[in-house]
């Protein structure tokens, strides 16, 4: 059994709850014996009695009673050469404040169900000399190709985790679709409400809007088409583009009840999270772009589409 210790709250805790501090830097700790450490004044801020709410500030002191050899941090298997390998291919942009992954098709962001390979399960090959591994702040779908921002401290992580909630980033996906939007542009407004794992077109469902524009197409068979979602629906772009007769190539959810295949074009899901806009945050012009997947540009070449970055 070790001895008391004096802990001092980093600049990165900055603004972390006492229990969230606890459960980070001793996550065998129980939340029983937790709270009955603080009700008998064994853990104390600055030589205080706490509660667990307590927003920490850096420069604070922690009293860390004897812990036994329960409460000792969990051990962590890591990240495997080839997955860090992997995960940091991935990165296009990185800063004190924010890492830019393209992610590819089939990789799912959390775990689930049959999903142990992850990217919230790589995030420790991407520290990159910090000592907080960063942080998921939004999601795409596991099919979905394109930029995932992810944070690398806890004052981004906030701004961020509360600008995608408020859908204030201005977000540009490409999807290929089969069939042509009968409109140039436009706007989809079109409620969702999901249901099982699908979000179907309900009026007792949520708001939900998408702009789009078709950049180009091969008659009435093909288009590629750029669409901003306003709102943050499941699969909004998805059911979208199926609501107006133009579902994307190689979706297994929202292509009818057949999704239909074709000849020489990759099964794959064509819808890529393409740019984002961070201009706000960062009090600067700064946009962020991710090069199409290579299945992607040999499709569109294929069918007689061409793309030029915008």
């Amino acid at each position: 059994m070790s001895g008391v210790e004096i802990k001092k709250v980093k600049d990165i805790d900055d603004g972390m709850r006492l229990n969230r501090w606890f459960l980070k830097y001793y996550p065998g700790l129980s939340l029983g014996r937790f709270q009955k450490l603080l009700r008998t004044k064994q853990i104390k801020v600055d030589g205080k009695k706490a509660e667990a709410s307590l927003k920490l500030a850096a420069g604070q002191e922690i009293r860390v009673p004897p812990l036994d050899n329960e409460s000792k941090p969990v051990e962590r298997q890591g990240v495997s050469a080839k997955d860090a390998a992997y995960i940091q291919s991935m990165v296009i942009y990185k800063d004190a404040n924010i890492i830019a992954l393209n992610k590819p098709s089939g990789l799912a962001v959390q775990g689930g169900t049959n999903t142990t390979r992850h990217v919230d399960g790589m995030l420790e090959a991407l520290c990159f000399g910090e000592e907080e591994k960063p942080k998921l702040v939004h999601r795409i779908d596991k099919d979905t190709s394109g930029i995932l921002i992810l944070a690398r401290n806890r004052k981004t992580a906030d701004l961020l985790t509360k600008a995608f909630r408020e859908h204030n980033l201005q977000k540009t996906y490409l999807a290929l679709v089969a069939g042509c939007p009968k409109q140039q542009n436009g706007e989809i407004k079109a409620a969702l409400e999901k249901v099982g794992e699908k979000s179907v077109i309900s009026k007792e469902g949520k708001p939900a809007v998408t702009e789009f524009e078709v950049l180009d197409n091969a008659g009435d068979k093909f288009a590629l088409v750029a669409a901003a979602p306003l709102t943050g629906r499941t699969h909004q772009i998805r059911a979208h583009m199926e609501y107006i007769g133009c579902p994307i190539v190689g979706d297994d959810k929202y292509f009818g009840a057949a999704r239909q295949k074709f000849a020489s074009i990759s099964d794959k899901l064509h819808l890529h999270a393409y740019k984002i806009d961070l201009s706000d945050l960062y009090q600067k012009k700064m946009i962020i772009t991710a090069p199409l997947p290579d299945y992607f540009k040999a499709d569109l070449e294929a069918i007689g589409l061409s793309f030029r970055e915008f």
